[in-house]
């Protein structure tokens, strides 16, 4: 099932279309600290993630302390179809992804990494992401730099060997390429668009396990672009 078609339906049908899928928040596990922790000089940094619908991701990043920009946007493939229709159809080679900047004295690289693993995404599922389907959907890891190679490697290897998932972890690193950002009605649509059904039912919990599984890092106030 793809996130689009759930644009056209009303709150009720669109819950029941998703419930043949597993529940919104079943996957999350408390992913292991990094036994490896990113070693990053002061002053801002940027990490990609891609992690299935770009709007969740985006979400929860946005409601991370230490981060000050989480922008929604394409990677992977060229800029002529780094458009949201172009994107959609899975044969443009782009992922949708969020491009994060932080403060790594507040956050480091390898804790936004136990956040993506613990609340975002099901590194078990492969070319998809909860009801949306197709490799423009897929997780990846995309580093900027070695310290961030490094790291994000040390740490698939961790949450592979950790027996925590049932399943091979699908997640994969790729290597940095032009990020795009997408069109603008998508940078903050979590915010702005609270009661979507999209939003509601597959993103709101992802925010909610956040503050609960990590209080420390968790802000009230969404980061806006």
């Amino acid at each position: 099932m793809a996130r689009g078609f759930l644009f056209a339906l009303p709150f009720a049908m669109a819950l029941a279309a998703c419930q043949s899928a597993d529940a919104a928040n079943t996957h999350m596990i408390a992913a292991p600290a990094a036994s490896a922790p990113a070693q990053e000089t002061p002053g801002l940094k940027q990490a990609v993630f891609a992690g299935g619908c770009f709007w969740g991701v985006e979400a929860v990043f946005s409601h991370v302390k230490g981060v000050t920009s989480a922008v929604s946007g394409y990677h992977g493939g060229a800029a002529n179809t780094a458009h949201y229709d172009d994107v959609g159809g899975g044969n443009t080679g782009h992922a949708e992804a969020v491009r994060v900047t932080y403060d790594p004295g507040q956050v480091r690289y390898d804790e936004l990494l136990r956040i993506f693993f613990s609340v975002i995404i099901d590194p078990t599922q492969a070319n998809g992401q909860g009801p949306d389907i197709g490799p423009q959907y897929r997780s990846a890891l995309i580093p900027i730099g070695p310290e961030q190679d490094k790291v994000a490697r040390a740490y698939l290897a961790q949450i592979a060997a950790s027996g925590l998932w049932h399943g091979r972890i699908a997640t994969k690193i790729e290597p940095l390429r032009q990020f795009y950002p997408a069109e603008k009605y998508h940078q903050d649509f979590a915010a702005l668009n609270p009661t979507h059904p999209y939003i509601a039912y597959w993103d709101v919990p992802k925010v909610a396990a956040l503050k609960q599984m990590f209080p420390g890092e968790y802000k009230a106030d969404f980061t806006r672009n």
